[in-house]
């Protein structure tokens, strides 16, 4: 069926009388902030005490904006024979939001969940220059992350949050037994001191017996030495 003549202009006047009816909202921004989305793509937080400094992710980012600096350090061994094992440190961490084109790339191949999306989006700079982010200000905008959102009803529970249940699990546990182990050691040993203390006043006790009828037959036994008197039967 062939379009009516004027249609089309009659729906782009239509659209126009609708919004010319409608009352106009301004954002009074900056004084109003803005009610973002909770996935909004501002800038990215860095979480540093997870980073390993493996550099997937200055490997992977397309524009080259990630700079990473770093030094190895020797840990010591953990038990007596054991080996020394090196370490990366972070010196440096820096994005260069001039360059970056949020594609998120370098949060999706992150390893350790080091780096998150920030809504955080007043960061403009009258250099360019400035708008290279350090480590510390990246830091800043990871407590701006806002926590994830909630599974749906029904949903799998994610390997991850299952994995660090069940390792706290087994710790629980194992910290379990190990208390029930040591107020099992305790008891005994009170057991045990209880029963010295008991058997030491025993002895005690039989010694000290021992002694007195000894002593109170050395004193009525007669003398040798001295001359034997009249007996109960003489007259």
């Amino acid at each position: 069926m062939a379009p009516v003549p004027g249609s089309g202009l009659a729906k782009g006047l239509a659209v126009t009388l609708r919004t010319m009816t409608k009352k106009t909202v301004t954002a009074q921004y900056p004084d109003v902030q803005p009610e973002l989305p909770p996935r909004s793509r501002g800038v990215i937080g860095l979480f540093e005490e997870n980073c390993t400094v493996c550099m997937l992710c200055a490997r992977e980012c397309p524009d080259w904006c990630i700079y990473i600096d770093s030094h190895k350090e020797t840990v010591p061994a953990a038990a007596p024979g054991g080996r020394e094992r090196s370490r990366n440190v972070l010196d440096r961490f820096a994005i260069d939001f001039s360059l970056c084109m949020y594609c998120g790339i370098c949060i999706e191949v992150c390893p350790f969940d080091a780096l998150f999306w920030s809504p955080e989006f007043e960061y403009a700079e009258t250099d360019i220059h400035e708008l290279t982010h350090e480590r510390d200000k990246l830091r800043e905008w990871m407590w701006t992350v806002p926590a994830p959102p909630a599974l749906d009803a029904g949903a799998e529970e994610p390997k991850e949050l299952a994995a660090a249940r069940k390792t706290a699990d087994k710790l629980a546990a194992e910290a379990e037994k190990l208390a029930a182990q040591a107020a099992e050691a305790a008891q005994a040993e009170k057991l045990a001191t209880e029963a010295t203390e008991a058997t030491e006043a025993t002895g005690t006790t039989e010694a000290t017996g021992t002694t007195g009828a000894a002593g109170t037959t050395r004193a009525t036994a007669p003398d040798p030495s001295e001359p034997a008197g009249p007996q109960d039967g003489d007259a």
